[in-house]
């Protein structure tokens, strides 16, 4: 259930050629950084300026004065970046985006009608299509312990070799405000998080998360 073509439709990101490599969309955090280099140098020179080094923003992106850009990165067609957002670095952010006022992005994919609007963070994660984080969630993407993150649904347990992943929304996912995602959290497509949730594990598709340990399917 997330799978990379399970949980993503690939129509609607610049990364769909590098994704396709791979099953699980949390094995392709190591290499976005060079992705994104490589993708930028691509990019046709009419539609994306690049404002200073492996720093690319399409002409029709609006970005604040005080927002904060770090290379690499791609900021893609009618998004906006808003005041005093803080993007770290290795972040594609698609077209029609929201990166609201002191959000923080490091290592990260944002497919295209991705909302981060207020207040989040989210790092070593993947944010599909139309996905939505409400003001104040987060992705929390290493371990009290320091361990590496495993993903864990009720049927099996999944390790990833990694030491940072935060989370993977599958596309039309809404998050509500003031929620953690875990690291190794996986929201299937469709999915509802409630307001102030503390997230763990594996959301199945089409469900609502309501509270710890009680997950209920949506109605049609």
């Amino acid at each position: 259930m997330y799978t990379i073509h399970e949980m993503y439709d690939l129509e609607h990101t610049l990364a769909k050629d590098y994704l396709e490599q791979f099953k699980y969309p949390w094995e392709a955090l190591k290499g976005i950084k060079d992705m994104i280099i490589a993708l930028g140098a691509t990019l046709d020179p009419e539609e994306y300026t690049e404002v200073s080094e492996h720093v690319w923003i399409h002409k029709t992106a609006q970005v604040f004065p005080s927002a904060y850009l770090g290379a690499p990165c791609i900021i893609g067609p009618d998004t906006e970046v808003r005041h005093c957002a803080f993007i770290r670095g290795s972040a594609l952010v698609g077209a029609n985006c929201v990166v609201g006022n002191s959000c923080e992005l490091k290592n990260v994919i944002l497919f295209d009608h991705v909302q981060t609007p207020h207040y989040n963070y989210v790092g070593d994660s993947i944010l599909g299509y139309y996905s939505h984080m409400g003001a104040g969630s987060v992705t929390s993407n290493v371990k009290s312990d320091k361990k590496l993150v495993v993903v864990h649904d009720q049927e099996e347990s999944v390790e990833t070799g990694l030491k940072k992943f935060g989370a993977m929304l599958g596309d039309y996912v809404e998050v509500g405000c003031n929620s953690v995602l875990n690291p190794g959290s996986i929201i299937g497509r469709n999915s509802r998080v409630y307001p102030t949730s503390c997230v763990r594990g594996v959301v199945p598709a089409d469900s609502i998360y309501k509270n710890t340990g009680k997950v209920v399917k949506q109605e049609k």
